[in-house]
């Protein structure tokens, strides 16, 4: 049977209308296969791969390993449907504080069109080599609900000083529930606390060390509904305003004052030898007299 002849025109001119519209839209297709690649956490994946945290490798494997801001039934800017602001800063005293991070976020755009069946909130928090965060005390907040999930990458040695330590990376999973981008009202507004600990800073003569603790980067991950070729979605968001770097000021101990410390720690460990030869000495001549 023979073809029309108009007919490879028309397959011409269906092939050029989806060559101009693909970069639009292409993307948002792609997220088949890459949200296959989202695992449990995105920091494990990171590690996977490199040894240590380098903000050029994170902007790259973000990009270029896991592909995020892509989904089929979800916006391709997810950052136009919501609105977010958050907040930073450090309580408490001493070497011992607490980062705590007031999230609030708002639908801009109602999406209740998505079958969204639950979404949460990623949290990654870098900590200068100055800081680290107690894996074992994360994991007793996680038994108590504080968190959804959490996870430390990176220099896990919580024994070494900040000169011999690296950058370690926290990442926290907090649930927000199910149908969250259906409604379009304020409906977020949460504070995660992480306790976070000094090391041992170098000797510094005024006293104290600055460490400075860059904003946390977010992300929102939602499952989707009867599908199991595409099970989540990954979107990096952007707060609204720019938030400045929180400094926490260490005490730190002066060179100046190293012979004096040496000389007190010297008699120190002297009075408690001798001590501890005196009355080994006493008990000894006790259990003679009672023989």
């Amino acid at each position: 049977m023979k073809a029309e002849p108009h007919t490879p025109v028309r397959i011409y001119l269906l092939l050029g209308i989806s060559l101009v519209f693909y970069p639009t839209f292409g993307s948002c297709l792609d997220g088949i296969s890459h949200s296959s690649k989202v695992g449990r956490y995105i920091m494990g994946s990171y590690y996977e791969k490199y040894e240590s945290f380098i903000d050029a490798h994170f902007d790259g494997f973000l990009s270029q390993d896991l592909p995020v801001n892509i989904c089929e039934v979800l916006p391709c800017d997810l950052n136009t449907a919501l609105s977010l602001s958050i907040r930073s800063r450090i309580n408490g005293e001493g070497s011992h504080r607490q980062l705590s991070s007031t999230i609030k976020f708002n639908i801009k755009k109602s999406m209740s069109q998505v079958p969204i069946q639950h979404c949460k909130f990623i949290i990654i928090e870098r900590l200068p080599s100055g800081v680290f965060a107690d894996p074992f005390e994360l994991e007793h907040l996680l038994h108590r609900a504080v968190f959804s999930d959490v996870a430390v990458f990176g220099d896990t040695n919580l024994e070494l000083p900040s000169v011999l330590s690296n950058i370690s990376v926290v990442e926290v999973h907090k649930d927000i529930g199910p149908n969250i981008l259906s409604h379009n009202k304020n409906l977020l507004d949460f504070t995660v606390d992480l306790p976070l600990h000094s090391r041992y800073p170098r000797l510094d003569e005024s006293g104290y060390v600055q460490v400075r603790l860059k904003a946390p980067d977010l992300f929102l991950q939602c499952s989707i509904q009867e599908k199991p070729h595409n099970r989540s979605c990954l979107f990096k968001l952007e707060s609204d305003d720019a938030e400045a770097d929180l400094t926490w000021s260490i005490p730190a101990g002066k060179r100046s004052d190293a012979g004096i410390v040496r000389a007190v720690t010297f008699v120190s460990a002297l009075l408690s030898v001798l001590c501890i030869v005196f009355f080994t000495q006493i008990r000894q001549l006790k259990v003679m007299k009672q023989c």
